[in-house]
């Protein structure tokens, strides 16, 4: 019955949805690159990140290690050097890492909903929660870049396209899940942590991605909060 009564405005989402206006992708890997033997402000921090000897100067061991890291996440370039975007990746993971499994400790999102998916973009942080009890999460993800942000507010689902494709940027969305426009949760071949950030979309990992598919349907609420680092 709901998706009957909810027929009108989910089909008026679907028209608006001809082209999708946000991505996935707006990053590739980092290509290979020389190992600076240059010491980077940020590198006792790096160091320790890293579980590397914290001597705060950089040796070739080092550079290995902060280039492998910055491979990883396509952080470029990704010479080894300990320089503030890599740091602020660290940083953030290590807040993501300090919320633990209580995500809404302040309450910021919504728990009169029932079932709703909250996104921290202050944190890069989402989970799945029905009033106070979670239910999935809290999972890193990827949200909009400077200029690309991710609408704040509340939202609903309203479109779903499990193989859905950008028409605009011609690259796959799988397990797409539209709640404000061409903004929707989907998963990405690249790491959620990968600087700068989507066009707009909710990047998440495919296991992530597919868990979200699995448990909201369309009229589940979405409520994203907060201000994402950089923008």
């Amino acid at each position: 019955m709901r998706d009957i009564r909810r027929r009108g405005w989910v089909a008026a989402g679907i028209t608006a949805l001809v082209a999708p206006l946000t991505v996935a992708m707006g990053s590739t890997p980092a290509q290979a690159a020389s190992c600076t033997p240059q010491t980077g402000p940020y590198q006792k921090k790096v160091e320790k990140f890293l579980g590397r000897p914290v001597d705060g100067r950089q040796s070739a061991a080092d550079c290995r290690a902060i280039q492998a890291f910055q491979t990883k996440h396509s952080i470029s370039p990704n010479a080894g050097y300990a320089g503030p975007v890599t740091w602020g990746v660290m940083d953030l993971m290590n807040k993501q890492k300090a919320v633990g499994t209580n995500p809404n400790r302040a309450g910021t999102c919504p728990t009169n909903k029932g079932r709703i998916a909250c996104v921290d973009l202050t944190l890069q942080l989402s989970w799945i929660q029905d009033g106070r009890e979670l239910k999935y999460g809290p999972v890193a993800v990827r949200t909009g870049r400077n200029g690309y942000e991710t609408r704040t507010g509340a939202k609903k689902i309203y479109w779903r396209n499990i193989d859905h494709v950008s028409s605009i940027y011609d690259v796959p969305m799988p397990y797409s899940q539209f709640f404000d426009g061409g903004q929707a949760f989907h998963s990405v071949g690249i790491s959620v942590w990968a600087p700068p950030g989507s066009h707009g979309c909710v990047n998440m990992t495919k296991k992530d991605a597919s868990k979200y598919w699995s448990m909201l349907r369309n009229g589940d609420d979405v409520f994203v909060y907060g201000r994402k680092p950089g923008t």
